[in-house]
């Protein structure tokens, strides 16, 4: 579909995180020839989406952030991939700074020098495996409207009124940020669905109610956020989830989710760059910057301790040490949520150890500007009538995104193609390719006797004659022998199946030759490196080294990968 841009450009700039893949581990495992932002969802490099999202809703500024190691797979895609050239122009720069490790938290990304060297206003973060079909300048309205930056004076309800920092645009009204979140489980989903943990207050009601399709009714004051790793250890260490009563105190009425996905769509101000670098404890967006944000509002002290005063009043953006020692993101992971205050001794006369030690008791307490929260209305599973909202961050999601989205006809959404079957002269006579749920490639070949369905086939594929697929993921240049049968598996690029092989819910990893026959079921098929092995090469060199089998090995489904995901 054609891209052209409807909306004015908001003058946002975005940052989408092109992080390793650990989750995705079975295709990942080598980021400097094949990174996760590549990772094909419905024939369409990964990064295709948030690109798409974000020159749709008017912003060009974007800058891809990712790992050296990544740089060149990724640099090189956007010259040459059909799909990443055909997005408006100007193309995305790429952030790849030396010093920024696979394993580097998010936060630490805000703070790197080269990062906060390119942000100069208000920004979107967004990660690599989003897929949204919420229009961006909706969210955008939601977020303008509630947050205008107009030195305070249009979102008095919204605590905005306060110090102003002298600038223009949204320093001179300490506008506020905005996060997304979205129902990511169901009765039908894995026990393993990751999920976060937020708490919510509702915003004071608009006399002028909002259109029909605006954002606004969903959008609602984030007042606390953490992952669900994070509160089963609260309810472990205190035998339940303890609410303190300084949140009670200012937000009578609140609303906790369990069964919600941070989406990390994040409209930041650019104050937030100081707020990371001030605290340089913290370790990610979602929980740390985020969530001691959200806390700030409503704990006493907090915010003088995370250094939002200094932020505001202009002072030097480097924080005391007395300001160190009293922020650690460790005490917000422990669920301790006024670790100083003991609410028991609490009086009137009583001054909190969180205050700093300048600071004395009458000192004006002074507003902290929202972090507001949408929340996504809309189920999980992806239907016809509700848009798609999801981070596409494990295989189970890959194949179930990616057989979706094949489903779209031609011309009908932004993320249709225009061709199901892009090369129908390759499908020999006496095929079956059910085209309403099938998305072929150019240059597939389908042997005949073939039976395709509910399947989304890449780039230069080969069935074999009589073979049988339905639910599968190939991406390019896989080769499927003759009379395969394969239900609901995932092959990697240039993955390979004998003959007569029979596979279910299976995962096989590029470049894997899968034997001729074999019958496999809820496994991993994965290639293990030993030309590595140095130490070994010597006492190696007289002995048979043509058993390709040792490279490759089959495991259970079950097994995750490891490392820490940006994002999570």
């Amino acid at each position: 579909m054609p891209h052209a841009l409807t909306v004015p450009s908001p003058g946002l700039q975005a940052l989408i995180l092109c992080g390793p893949g650990a989750s995705l581990n079975t295709f990942t495992s080598k980021p400097e020839e094949f990174p996760k932002a590549l990772v094909p969802i419905a024939n369409r490099p990964m990064i295709w989406y948030p690109l798409d999202w974000c020159y749709r809703m008017g912003i060009t500024k974007i800058h891809l952030v990712t790992p050296p190691s990544s740089l060149k797979p990724i640099e090189a895609a956007l010259f040459q991939n059909p799909h990443l050239t055909s997005l408006p122009s100007p193309k995305a720069d790429i952030l790849a700074p030396e010093s920024l490790e696979p394993t580097s938290g998010t936060a630490e990304i805000l703070r790197h020098p080269n990062v906060r060297a390119v942000i100069s206003g208000d920004f979107l973060i967004l990660p690599c495996d989003l897929i949204c079909e919420i229009p961006g300048e909706s969210l955008l309205e939601a977020w303008m409207i509630q947050e205008p930056g107009l030195g305070g004076a249009a979102s008095k309800s919204l605590d905005s009124v306060g110090p102003k920092t002298g600038g223009d645009g949204e320093n001179g009204g300490r506008r506020g940020g905005l996060g997304v979140w979205y129902q990511s489980k169901t009765e039908s989903s894995a026990k393993t669905t990751e999920t976060d943990f937020i708490i919510t207050t509702a915003l004071p009601q608009s006399t002028v109610h909002p259109p029909e399709l605006s954002l606004r009714p969903h959008i609602s004051k984030l007042v606390y956020a953490t992952s669900s790793d994070t509160l089963s250890d609260i309810i472990e260490e205190n035998k339940g989830f303890p609410i303190r009563h300084g949140l009670i105190r200012k937000h009578g009425r609140i609303r906790m989710l369990t069964t919600h996905r941070d989406a990390y769509i994040y409209i930041f101000p650019h104050w937030v760059l100081d707020l990371a670098a001030r605290n340089d404890t913290f370790v990610g967006i979602g929980e740390d910057v985020v969530g001691w944000w959200a806390k700030a509002s409503w704990q006493d002290g907090l915010a003088e301790k995370l250094g939002l005063r200094q932020i505001f009043e202009g002072s030097s953006m480097s924080p005391s040490s007395d300001e160190r020692d009293g922020v650690d993101s460790s005490s917000h992971h422990s669920g301790v949520i006024e670790d100083d205050i003991d609410l028991a001794n609490m009086s009137s006369t009583h001054t909190s150890s969180l205050l700093l030690p300048t600071q004395t008791s009458n000192r004006q307490r002074f507003p902290i500007p929202p972090i507001l929260s949408y929340i996504h209305p809309s189920p999980p599973a992806p239907s016809s009538s509700s848009p798609l909202l999801l981070r596409v961050d494990t295989p189970s999601l890959l194949l179930n995104t990616s057989l979706h989205l094949a489903t779209h006809p031609p011309g009908t959404t932004p993320h249709a193609h225009p061709q199901k079957i892009s090369t129908p002269s390759l499908i020999a006579a006496h095929t079956t390719v059910h085209a309403p749920t099938t998305l072929l490639a150019p240059n597939v070949t389908v042997a005949t006797h073939a039976s395709i369905k509910e399947c989304v086939i890449g780039a230069s594929c080969s069935i074999g004659a009589g073979a049988k697929l339905s639910r599968c993921l190939l991406m390019d240049e896989v080769e499927v022998g003759d009379k395969c049968v394969l239900s609901g598996c995932v092959l990697g690029r240039r993955a390979r199946v004998g003959n007569g092989a029979v596979l279910k819910d299976v995962e096989v990893q590029g470049g894997f030759v899968v034997e001729a026959g074999l019958e496999a079921k809820n496994e991993k098929m994965m290639v293990f490196g030993l030309e590595d092995d140095d130490q070994h090469d010597d006492d190696d060199d007289d002995e048979d080294d043509g058993n390709d089998e040792e490279t490759q090995a089959r495991v259970s489904n079950s097994a995750e990968g490891e490392g820490m995901e940006w994002g999570s």
